[in-house]
């Protein structure tokens, strides 16, 4: 549908649409006989992968110049086309050709780039240069200088990487040698501070002592156990702790402590016997005392004394032969004892530390071997950074580069501009987008309706009919005035025409618009002049009247009277007069056939409106009614008079008649606006004088095939296949 309204459009506009496009072929024709030859020289440049000196030296494994993109699905010969591009080669290439423009000023970068061509055929490694220039031998200069250029700047940007990197090298030696100093410093400090010598084998050694140890911890265990339980025996025997036993024994064999303790006791029998005889106040008795007080006190300085200053807490000091035995016996089972228990503690001191270090030997293995590492690493970085600085600097004085001149500037045989097939197609194709743009601005511009459902789509009423334009010449465009060889009443001269049938069908919409009541009078106006509403009155007043019914046709337009005209009759006796003048008016009807009649407008009244809105019009439409079958009042333009509301009420309706091409929707939307306004009964309108080439549906509406193409003959036309009206469609 949009290509379809887009062609009529283009059908409408056709004329300005040709000379444009006529006018820019022309142009683009002149264009191409003006211009000069253009030459182009070409040069094409060759990439490898990786620089080829290095590779076959061995040297860093080509790596130095090393051609790869850094995108993976990146063509690189793309970046190095960008960078010929830059502006440091454009502009060293112009200032050393000294290249100007038309001034004689240098050529700037932009105008040089676009004679400049780059590209790099698809599954090659090869860049070809192109430049473009009146002069070939320049051509031809200026793209070996882009190519020379060029490859200085590749090789000295290649040698700068690899100044680069030795430089970097050169930088990053003196800190690798110190971390290989402080990676050497942390292990030798490890070993001291955890007196390592190799823990691999002093792990072996402390896991055999440690057994060893264990073993022979295993059997003082057993040892103490028995010297445990002969002591136990031997003090549930003598009743004694060993340090109380060794005091008696001490005591026993101390001959200073037994003989006062025999002094001692020979006093106690000799105070138990005076005791017997006297009392305790006898001399005798308190003599005895004194000297058993004494006695007491030299035994418990001679037992301190044998005792190293110790004391005595048991009583018996003397004791048996046997009980003697037992004591030394006891004795030297607790010193057994305990010499058992003190070799089992430091046996099991010494097996605790053999298991400390055994459990430490786990995390000094894991320190050492971080350290060892990270020597080995240090080592490692060191020896590199010294092999790669060796080779950067072999590579530094033999880096050429990879990419290769295989041939030089080379002009081509033919000019390559302008070519004339492409250039005079580009001239064609602006031409017709040129034409298509101004047909397109100009139907934008032309605010009229152009079609017929425009003209539906404006006023919204019923479509009651469609009368196509006809001429001799069938191209005649819309809003053109009728050819004045053809006649204006088409349905009394053309009987059997198409047109003539598109009247007869607007006569028969009118019969059945209402089913009550048939019509009787009517008012035929439009929005703007020069819709043809004189025209459709007449030719619908025909229709009507050969049907058998008396019509009478009313020219009410007294500024602009046409029936007359039409009918070529006198307008010397009009309706003018018969309204002022009173005059009957079967003097001023003149009857143009049996059955049809028409009233001309007469002279032209200062005021046609007041003249209009009078009671004598009134009652000449009530008589004209009761008179005839149709009465049918042509009036003036909506938008040019006020008379049309005036006749409207007073007769049954009013039909409005619509000419593409003729009014715009400013006039069209004034014209419903005010038949809106005054309360008028619109029976609808009819679409007249439309081109059918210039309808997107013409074929819903007409069946024929040519337009209305020859008017002069009367043979009979195909009908009009107008059902689709019926219903306002």
């Amino acid at each position: 549908m949009e290509l379809q309204h887009y062609w009529l459009i283009l059908k409408r506009q056709w004329l300005p649409a040709v000379v444009v496009f006529g006018a820019i072929s022309a142009l683009s024709w002149v264009s191409l006989l003006m211009q000069d030859p253009i030459y182009e020289a070409e040069g094409k440049i060759r990439f490898t992968r990786g620089d080829a000196t290095s590779s076959l030296t061995g040297l860093l494994e080509g790596d130095v110049g090393r051609f790869d993109p850094l995108i993976d699905d990146n063509n690189p010969i793309t970046t190095e086309i960008d960078i010929i591009r830059s502006v440091p080669i454009v502009q060293e290439t112009i200032e050393r050709l000294n290249l100007t423009n038309e001034d004689g000023n240098l050529l700037k970068r932009s105008a040089f780039l676009s004679r400049l061509s780059l590209t790099s055929s698809r599954g090659t490694d090869l860049l070809r240069i192109g430049y473009q220039d009146p002069d070939p031998e320049l051509a031809q200069a200026v793209v070996n200088r882009v190519m020379d250029i060029y490859l200085q700047n590749h090789l000295q940007e290649n040698r700068a990487e690899t100044v680069a990197a030795r430089e970097f090298i050169e930088r990053q030696i003196p800190e690798a040698e110190a971390s290989v100093q402080s990676a050497e410093a942390a292990l030798r400090r490890f070993k001291e501070a955890n007196q390592v010598a190799s823990l691999s084998e002093e792990a072996a050694a402390v896991v055999s002592a440690s057994e060893d140890v264990r073993r022979r911890v295993a059997e003082l265990q057993a040892a103490l156990a028995s010297a445990s339980a002969q002591s136990s025996e031997f003090f549930a025997t003598i009743g004694m702790d060993p340090k109380e036993a060794i005091a008696v024994a001490t005591l026993s064999q101390s001959a200073g402590v037994q003989e006062a303790l025999v002094a001692l006791q020979e006093v106690e029998t000799q105070l138990a016997v005076e005791r017997v005889r006297f009392q305790d106040t006898h001399p005798a008795v308190i003599a005895l005392e004194t000297r058993r007080s004494n006695l007491a006190s030299l035994l418990d300085d001679r037992i301190a004394e044998a005792l190293d200053g110790g004391t005595y807490p048991g009583q018996n000091i003397q004791i048996g032969e046997l009980t003697a035995d037992l004591i030394g016996d006891f004795v030297r089972a607790e010193v057994r004892r305990s010499g058992i228990a003190q070799e089992y503690s430091a046996l099991a001191s010494m097996q605790s530390a053999y298991q400390q270090r055994l459990n430490q030997i786990p995390r000094l293995e894991q320190e050492q071997r971080e350290l060892e590492r990270q020597l080995e690493a240090a080592q490692s970085t060191y020896a590199l950074l010294l092999e790669r600085l060796h080779e950067i600097r072999v590579a530094e004085h033999q880096n050429v580069g990879n990419a290769r001149i295989i041939q030089a500037g080379t002009v081509l045989e033919n000019p390559v501009a302008p070519r004339e097939t492409s250039y005079l197609a580009m001239g064609l194709m602006l031409a017709v987008v040129s034409a298509i743009a101004t047909a397109l601005a100009l139907d934008s511009f032309d605010k009229s309706i152009k079609t017929i459902q425009a003209a539906r789509e404006v006023f919204g009423y019923t479509l009651l009919g469609l009368i196509p334009s006809y001429s001799k010449d069938s191209k005649r465009r819309q809003g053109e005035r009728l050819d004045p060889s053809v006649p204006e009443v088409v349905v009394r001269q053309l009987p059997h025409s198409a047109i003539s049938e598109a009247y007869r069908m607007l006569q028969a919409n009118l019969k059945f618009l209402r089913s009550d009541r048939p019509l009787t009078s009517i008012v035929v106006t439009s929005s703007v002049p020069g819709e043809g509403k004189s025209t459709v009155s007449a030719n619908l007043a025909m229709a009507t009247a050969e049907l058998g019914h008396r019509v009478l046709l009313i020219d009410a337009d007294m500024r602009r009277p046409r029936q007359h005209q039409i009918w070529d009759l006198l307008n010397d006796v009009g309706l003018s007069h018969v309204i002022v003048e009173h005059l009957d008016p079967s003097t001023a009807i003149k009857e143009v056939t049996d059955r049809l009649s028409v009233l001309t407008a007469g002279v032209t009244p200062p005021n046609p409106a007041a003249l209009l809105d009078s009671q004598r019009m009134a009652a000449l439409l009530a008589q004209f009614s009761s008179d005839y079958s149709l009465v049918i009042i042509d009036t003036p333009s909506l938008n040019a008079a006020a008379d049309v509301p005036i006749l409207g009420n007073m007769t049954d309706g009013t039909l409005l008649i619509v000419r593409p091409g003729v009014v715009d929707g400013v006039s069209a939307n004034l014209a419903k606006e005010r038949l809106e306004q005054s309360g008028q009964t619109v029976l609808g309108q009819v679409v007249n004088g439309f081109l059918a080439e210039h309808e997107p549906f013409s074929d819903y509406y007409f069946s024929y095939a040519n337009s209305y193409a020859d008017v002069d003959g009367d043979r009979p036309r195909p009908r009009l296949s107008l059902s689709r009206l019926r219903g306002g469609h």
